[in-house]
């Protein structure tokens, strides 16, 4: 529990500091909003199903990110904006990672759901399955960002931010099912040592 308490410390204290001063006060709503859902729920179901520490970390540096983009838009991410200028790149790429960690960090939660809750017996059609879950979500996140662009005009371009990319809506998904993919690669012997640990 001590670890726990040390993520959430970690969590409230990054938050904090999100929220002090953003750049855009609309922007930075719409960004944290996922991440204290998200947390929400974890709290609320703790007791009924706890993840493992290292699922729980990687949600933690998720909505790290999350916070980072809300404080500053994710078109305005100072270190991104410093490899822009190094890179000769034409944007603000933070984006990219957060639309990567949507897609990564999704898939070691649902894995671990999986594995735990035996969710699918024909383990051939398992990470195949997974990827698509994660490829669905952020679809349907940028649906969300589309709606709320539409529905508030020129509020909401700094959520959308796509800078002048036509393709960025693409991208960010094609970002996010990178992510799964590398994450169920990278990851998995890490996360099945720690349910093996949870289930002994």
């Amino acid at each position: 529990m001590k670890y726990i308490y040390l993520l959430l410390a970690l969590f409230f204290i990054t938050l904090l500091w999100s929220v002090i001063n953003p750049n855009e006060g609309f922007t930075c709503f719409l960004e944290i909003i996922p991440a204290l859902i998200g947390v929400s729920i974890l709290a609320v179901t703790f007791n009924k199903f706890r993840f493992t520490n290292f699922t729980y970390t990687l949600i933690l540096i998720h909505c790290i990110i999350l916070f980072v983009g809300g404080h500053y838009t994710y078109a305005q991410v100072p270190l991104f904006d410093y490899i822009k200028e190094v890179f000769h790149q034409s944007r603000n790429n933070y984006d990219k990672v957060g639309h990567f960690a949507q897609g990564l960090v999704p898939a070691m939660i649902i894995r671990e759901l999986f594995i735990r809750k035996k969710v699918i017996s024909n383990k051939s059609f398992f990470n195949f399955i997974i990827v698509c879950i994660c490829l669905a979500i952020s679809a349907a996140y940028e649906w969300i960002e589309w709606f709320v662009s539409v529905a508030s005009g020129d509020d909401g371009d700094a959520f959308l931010g796509t800078q002048g990319y036509i393709w960025d809506t693409q991208s960010d998904m094609l970002f996010a099912t990178i992510g799964a993919v590398i994450g169920l690669i990278v990851f998995s012997r890490i996360q099945d040592k720690q349910i093996k640990k949870i289930t002994l």
